[in-house]
């Protein structure tokens, strides 16, 4: 059997990649659907786009996807360009996105609306404003050094308040790269501290002009910033997504300058009419204690003091003499009331009761003694008896009358001749002593 026309699997996917590489049609795609499968990857984003009656995968890699300015979605409507092409692993065909725009809506207003949208859940909006100062000492301006916005800025501060110092921070205010330099710049005014305000703005343009100032990055430094900012970006109908989290919105670079200085003129001629109220207000309220003094120095009681304490001398005597009149009667009623409590304590006294209960006492205790005395008599005699009675009975009282004891050498008390033993030793116990004895002969009496 001659295999040689038969291909194998990847000489097959192979040839039919070729295919799709070299399809002039193929090469530049231009689709229209709906996203599907979509889940935002770190790098390289895979999916499909579908309609009514067909589907077809999708790959978009890093540097593509990081041109898109909106955050795709599952079931978003996107138009998308590419070029078709077969992955060979699994022999399938797919489209490689190089571009992606919303159907119906432009890229960038939908991104815009999406993270004002973000930012919103988030709460920054609702975030307090800070007081821009009223009389700054150093403002700073982020901007481009080359366009009309700085000049308009120069002109209407040094109209207006020229003892201020203004200091550029230039950036770019337009391109890819505008955004990083806006933070950049920002960040470096906070960590310089001694700046009253911050302006950041560019003149008008279109939303793809102006998009740096809708850019994340951006509205977070602005958020972070511990430096008031007054953005004034565009025209007045223009607005983007740093007017909307700056602490002040300005129509214009010009109104943001007005915004944040006061007009010198104005503020001289303020000063001047308050430092004239002042004076005025001195005046009157010096006026006013002198009339005050006057009016003091004609009071009669003024000029002959005494005669405010004539009244109060007098008050004094009077309650003195009442004071003491109330205190003796006090005293003589408690001095009364003692001498009541005193009779009625005398009348009630203990010492009779306790003569009373003595008298008992000593008869109890007499009578105690006398009981005693018998018992113990009784007692004596009662045992006087009883150690007579256990005398006359006492083996000792026997022994006092010539009788002996014979114990055995164990103590056995030696009662009948059989108790004894021939050359055994018996101690003989008698009234006065101990004696020793050996047995020699043992002989038995017969009582019979």
């Amino acid at each position: 059997m001659d295999n040689s026309q038969y291909l194998t699997v990847t000489a097959l996917t192979q040839y039919l990649k070729r295919k799709f590489d070299v399809d002039p049609y193929l090469g530049h795609v231009y689709l229209m659907g709906e996203i599907s499968n979509f889940r935002l990857r770190p790098s390289h984003q895979y999916f499909s786009l579908k309609d009514d009656k067909a589907k077809i995968s999708a790959v978009m890699f890093k540097s593509n996807f990081s041109k898109v300015k909106f955050k795709p979605e599952e079931g978003m409507k996107v138009l998308v360009k590419g070029r078709i092409s077969l992955y060979e692993p699994s022999g399938t065909y797919q489209i490689y996105v190089e571009s992606m725009e919303p159907d119906g809506l432009g890229a960038l207003y939908l991104a815009f609306e999406q993270l004002k949208k973000k930012l919103s859940q988030q709460g920054v909006f609702d975030l307090p404003k800070r007081d821009i100062p009223q009389f700054p000492k150093r403002i700073a301006v982020v901007t481009s050094s080359s366009g009309a916005v700085i000049h308009d800025i120069m002109t209407t501060v040094q109209r207006r308040y020229p003892i201020v110092q203004l200091v550029l921070f230039p950036a770019q205010v337009q391109g890819d790269t505008a955004a990083a330099t806006i933070v950049q710049q920002l960040k470096r005014i906070n960590e310089i501290g001694n700046f009253d305000t911050i302006i950041i703005g560019r003149g008008g343009g279109s939303i793809e002009d102006l998009w740096p100032f809708n850019e994340e990055i951006v509205a977070q430094a602005i958020v972070e910033s511990q430096i008031p900012i007054i953005s004034s970006v565009g025209h007045e109908t223009d607005t983007t997504i740093a007017d909307m989290v700056a602490d002040l919105r300005a129509a214009t670079p010009t109104a943001a300058a007005e915004l944040a200085t006061p007009v010198l003129r104005d503020v001289l001629m303020h000063i001047q009419d308050l430092k004239a109220r002042l004076a005025n207000a001195q005046v009157k309220l010096i006026q006013n204690y002198r009339d005050r003094v006057r009016n003091y120095a004609q009071n009669t009681f003024l000029q002959h003091p005494e005669r405010i304490y004539e009244v109060y001398l007098q008050k004094v005597d009077n309650l003195t003499s009442r004071l003491n009149k109330v205190l003796s009667e006090m005293i003589y009623n408690q001095r009364q009331s003692l001498w009541d409590i005193r009779g009625r304590l005398n009348n009630q006294s203990p010492m009779g009761q306790l003569h009373y209960y003595d008298t008992i006492v000593n008869s109890y205790q007499q009578r105690i003694l006398n009981s005693t005395t018998k018992i113990i008599n009784s007692s004596r005699n009662s045992f006087s008896k009883d150690v007579a009675s256990l005398d006359s009975l006492s083996p000792l009282k026997t022994l006092s009358r010539g009788y002996a004891i014979a114990t055995d050498e164990n103590g056995k008390i030696l009662k009948q001749a059989a108790d004894y033993k021939v050359d055994k030793e018996v101690n003989l116990k008698i009234t006065d002593g101990n004696i020793k004895l050996i047995t020699k002969e043992i002989s038995e009496e017969n009582n019979g």
